[in-house]
Protein backbone atom coordinates (compact mmCIF):
# COMPACT_ATOMS: atom_id res chain seq x y z
CA UNK A 1 0.00 0.00 0.00
CA UNK A 2 2.94 2.42 -0.38
CA UNK A 3 1.76 3.53 -3.48
CA UNK A 4 -0.57 6.30 -1.75
CA UNK A 5 1.87 8.01 0.53
CA UNK A 6 2.27 10.54 -1.70
CA UNK A 7 -1.20 11.03 -2.69
CA UNK A 8 -2.59 14.45 -1.58
CA UNK A 9 -5.69 14.80 -3.29
CA UNK A 10 -8.31 12.09 -4.49
CA UNK A 11 -11.13 13.11 -7.33
CA UNK A 12 -14.39 11.02 -7.85
CA UNK A 13 -16.43 10.56 -11.25
CA UNK A 14 -19.92 11.39 -10.31
CA UNK A 15 -22.82 8.75 -11.33
CA UNK A 16 -21.70 5.23 -10.09
CA UNK A 17 -19.07 6.30 -8.01
CA UNK A 18 -20.54 9.36 -5.70
CA UNK A 19 -24.08 9.10 -6.41
CA UNK A 20 -26.38 6.44 -7.80
CA UNK A 21 -28.31 8.82 -10.76
CA UNK A 22 -29.54 6.05 -11.89
CA UNK A 23 -33.26 6.22 -10.72
CA UNK A 24 -33.95 9.64 -12.68
CA UNK A 25 -31.93 8.63 -15.75
CA UNK A 26 -34.13 5.48 -15.95
CA UNK A 27 -37.13 7.59 -15.48
CA UNK A 28 -36.47 10.17 -17.86
CA UNK A 29 -36.40 7.68 -20.77
CA UNK A 30 -39.19 5.48 -19.56
CA UNK A 31 -41.23 8.60 -19.56
CA UNK A 32 -40.64 8.60 -23.11
CA UNK A 33 -41.47 5.20 -23.55
CA UNK A 34 -44.72 5.70 -21.97
CA UNK A 35 -45.44 8.96 -23.87
CA UNK A 36 -44.81 6.83 -27.18
CA UNK A 37 -47.75 3.38 -26.12
CA UNK A 38 -44.65 1.46 -25.04
CA UNK A 39 -44.51 -0.42 -21.53
CA UNK A 40 -42.76 0.84 -18.71
CA UNK A 41 -39.53 -0.91 -17.81
CA UNK A 42 -37.98 -1.75 -14.20
CA UNK A 43 -35.23 0.70 -13.05
CA UNK A 44 -32.85 -2.50 -13.15
CA UNK A 45 -33.03 -2.96 -16.86
CA UNK A 46 -31.48 0.42 -17.21
CA UNK A 47 -29.13 0.64 -14.12
CA UNK A 48 -26.08 -1.33 -15.59
CA UNK A 49 -25.97 1.58 -18.38
CA UNK A 50 -26.43 4.64 -16.39
CA UNK A 51 -23.12 5.87 -16.68
CA UNK A 52 -23.74 6.11 -20.24
CA UNK A 53 -25.54 8.88 -19.93
CA UNK A 54 -28.02 9.73 -23.09
CA UNK A 55 -26.34 6.74 -25.20
CA UNK A 56 -26.83 4.21 -22.34
CA UNK A 57 -30.75 5.33 -21.58
CA UNK A 58 -31.77 5.51 -25.33
CA UNK A 59 -29.95 1.90 -26.21
CA UNK A 60 -32.00 0.27 -23.35
CA UNK A 61 -35.22 2.19 -23.86
CA UNK A 62 -35.33 2.35 -27.97
CA UNK A 63 -32.70 0.00 -28.51
CA UNK A 64 -31.10 3.17 -30.74
CA UNK A 65 -27.60 3.82 -30.89
CA UNK A 66 -26.29 7.42 -31.77
CA UNK A 67 -25.88 6.57 -35.60
CA UNK A 68 -29.93 6.41 -35.86
CA UNK A 69 -30.98 9.20 -37.63
CA UNK A 70 -33.70 9.81 -34.65
CA UNK A 71 -31.15 9.87 -32.18
CA UNK A 72 -30.69 13.42 -31.88
CA UNK A 73 -34.52 14.20 -31.19
CA UNK A 74 -34.74 11.68 -29.10
CA UNK A 75 -31.51 12.75 -27.12
CA UNK A 76 -33.04 16.25 -26.50
CA UNK A 77 -35.95 14.76 -25.50
CA UNK A 78 -34.45 12.83 -22.98
CA UNK A 79 -31.97 15.90 -21.55
CA UNK A 80 -35.46 17.68 -20.99
CA UNK A 81 -36.89 14.83 -19.22
CA UNK A 82 -34.36 14.44 -17.02
CA UNK A 83 -34.24 18.30 -16.18
CA UNK A 84 -37.02 17.94 -14.92
CA UNK A 85 -36.71 14.77 -12.42
CA UNK A 86 -32.67 14.90 -11.53
CA UNK A 87 -32.79 15.39 -7.63
CA UNK A 88 -36.14 13.77 -7.54
CA UNK A 89 -34.48 9.94 -6.33
CA UNK A 90 -30.72 10.23 -6.99
CA UNK A 91 -29.12 10.18 -3.73
CA UNK A 92 -25.46 9.08 -2.47
CA UNK A 93 -24.05 5.67 -1.96
CA UNK A 94 -23.70 4.53 1.70
CA UNK A 95 -20.57 5.70 2.92
CA UNK A 96 -20.04 8.42 0.85
CA UNK A 97 -20.37 11.30 3.04
CA UNK A 98 -18.18 9.63 5.72
CA UNK A 99 -15.35 9.32 3.25
CA UNK A 100 -15.79 13.12 2.51
CA UNK A 101 -16.10 14.28 5.95
CA UNK A 102 -12.47 12.53 6.55
CA UNK A 103 -11.09 14.01 3.42
CA UNK A 104 -12.34 17.99 4.42
CA UNK A 105 -11.00 16.38 8.76
CA UNK A 106 -6.99 15.57 7.02
CA UNK A 107 -7.28 18.82 4.82
CA UNK A 108 -7.27 16.59 1.87
CA UNK A 109 -8.15 18.40 -1.09
CA UNK A 110 -11.23 16.28 -3.17
CA UNK A 111 -13.40 17.02 -6.57
CA UNK A 112 -15.43 15.47 -9.49
CA UNK A 113 -14.36 14.75 -12.80
CA UNK A 114 -17.20 13.86 -14.76
CA UNK A 115 -18.09 13.28 -18.43
CA UNK A 116 -22.13 14.78 -17.41
CA UNK A 117 -22.56 18.16 -18.69
CA UNK A 118 -22.18 21.52 -16.91
CA UNK A 119 -26.20 21.81 -17.50
CA UNK A 120 -27.00 18.99 -15.35
CA UNK A 121 -23.70 18.50 -13.42
CA UNK A 122 -24.26 22.16 -12.02
CA UNK A 123 -27.93 21.53 -10.69
CA UNK A 124 -26.73 17.82 -9.05
CA UNK A 125 -24.16 20.02 -7.19
CA UNK A 126 -26.27 22.68 -6.07
CA UNK A 127 -28.87 20.95 -4.42
CA UNK A 128 -26.69 17.94 -2.79
CA UNK A 129 -25.13 19.62 0.36
CA UNK A 130 -22.49 16.75 -0.01
CA UNK A 131 -20.39 18.96 -2.60
CA UNK A 132 -20.17 22.06 -0.63
CA UNK A 133 -16.58 21.12 0.01
CA UNK A 134 -15.28 19.98 -3.37
CA UNK A 135 -12.34 22.39 -4.76
CA UNK A 136 -13.15 21.49 -8.43
CA UNK A 137 -16.31 20.46 -10.69
CA UNK A 138 -14.72 19.38 -14.51
CA UNK A 139 -18.05 18.43 -16.19
CA UNK A 140 -17.52 16.78 -19.96
CA UNK A 141 -17.74 19.77 -21.66
CA UNK A 142 -15.21 22.13 -19.42
CA UNK A 143 -12.26 21.49 -21.58
CA UNK A 144 -12.54 20.41 -25.35
CA UNK A 145 -11.92 16.33 -24.64
CA UNK A 146 -14.02 14.25 -22.75
CA UNK A 147 -12.56 11.09 -20.52
CA UNK A 148 -10.72 8.77 -21.19
CA UNK A 149 -8.97 12.11 -22.32
CA UNK A 150 -6.68 13.31 -19.51
CA UNK A 151 -7.73 16.63 -20.23
CA UNK A 152 -10.35 17.25 -18.00
CA UNK A 153 -8.40 15.33 -14.79
CA UNK A 154 -5.08 17.27 -15.58
CA UNK A 155 -7.77 20.39 -15.48
CA UNK A 156 -9.04 19.28 -11.87
CA UNK A 157 -5.63 18.89 -10.34
CA UNK A 158 -5.07 22.22 -11.79
CA UNK A 159 -7.95 23.91 -9.86
CA UNK A 160 -6.84 21.76 -6.51
CA UNK A 161 -3.62 22.88 -7.28
CA UNK A 162 -2.08 19.48 -6.75
CA UNK A 163 0.19 17.40 -9.35
CA UNK A 164 -1.18 14.85 -10.75
CA UNK A 165 1.28 12.43 -9.45
CA UNK A 166 -0.19 13.09 -5.78
CA UNK A 167 -3.31 12.95 -7.01
CA UNK A 168 -5.79 9.42 -7.00
CA UNK A 169 -8.80 9.06 -9.40
CA UNK A 170 -11.94 6.96 -8.45
CA UNK A 171 -13.90 5.43 -11.69
CA UNK A 172 -16.71 2.88 -12.27
CA UNK A 173 -15.89 2.74 -15.61
CA UNK A 174 -13.05 1.96 -17.73
CA UNK A 175 -12.56 5.23 -19.36
CA UNK A 176 -12.12 6.62 -15.83
CA UNK A 177 -8.99 4.28 -15.62
CA UNK A 178 -7.78 4.98 -18.66
CA UNK A 179 -7.62 8.90 -18.39
CA UNK A 180 -6.34 8.52 -14.92
CA UNK A 181 -3.53 6.52 -15.78
CA UNK A 182 -3.17 9.23 -19.15
CA UNK A 183 -2.77 12.13 -16.23
CA UNK A 184 -0.52 10.36 -14.28
CA UNK A 185 -2.69 9.63 -11.59
CA UNK A 186 -3.21 6.68 -9.38
CA UNK A 187 -6.43 4.99 -9.68
CA UNK A 188 -9.13 3.50 -8.22
CA UNK A 189 -11.88 1.20 -9.71
CA UNK A 190 -15.53 1.40 -8.22
CA UNK A 191 -16.53 -2.42 -8.00
CA UNK A 192 -20.00 -0.83 -6.71
CA UNK A 193 -20.68 1.19 -9.55
CA UNK A 194 -22.86 1.10 -13.01
CA UNK A 195 -19.56 -1.00 -14.57
CA UNK A 196 -21.22 -0.76 -17.97
CA UNK A 197 -21.96 -3.40 -20.71
CA UNK A 198 -18.63 -4.93 -19.34
CA UNK A 199 -18.50 -5.69 -16.00
CA UNK A 200 -14.81 -6.57 -15.22
CA UNK A 201 -13.20 -4.09 -13.13
CA UNK A 202 -10.37 -6.27 -12.19
CA UNK A 203 -9.61 -6.02 -15.91
CA UNK A 204 -9.28 -2.66 -15.92
CA UNK A 205 -5.59 -2.30 -15.68
CA UNK A 206 -7.03 -0.01 -12.11
CA UNK A 207 -4.48 0.21 -9.16
CA UNK A 208 -6.74 -0.73 -6.54
CA UNK A 209 -10.22 -2.20 -6.27
CA UNK A 210 -12.77 -0.92 -3.80
CA UNK A 211 -16.20 -2.82 -3.26
CA UNK A 212 -17.79 0.44 -1.53
CA UNK A 213 -17.09 4.07 -0.48
CA UNK A 214 -15.53 3.26 2.77
CA UNK A 215 -13.19 0.96 1.61
CA UNK A 216 -11.43 3.84 -0.32
CA UNK A 217 -10.99 5.18 3.39
CA UNK A 218 -9.22 1.83 4.56
CA UNK A 219 -6.65 2.19 1.48
CA UNK A 220 -5.94 5.73 3.00
CA UNK A 221 -5.97 4.82 6.32
CA UNK A 222 -2.79 1.97 5.83
CA UNK A 223 -0.48 4.63 4.66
Amino acid sequence: MGDLKNIRAVLFDLDGTLIDSAPDLGSAVDMMRVARGMPSLPLDAYRHMAGAGARGMLKVGFGMTPEHLDFPTLREEFFDNYETCIHERTYQFDGVQQLIDALVARSMPWGIVTNKATRFTSLIVQRMPLFATAGAVVSGDTTAHSKPHPEPLLEAARRIRIDPSQCLYVGDDERDIIGGKAAGMKTVAAGYGYLGENSGPRNWGADFLIDSPLDLLKLLNTD
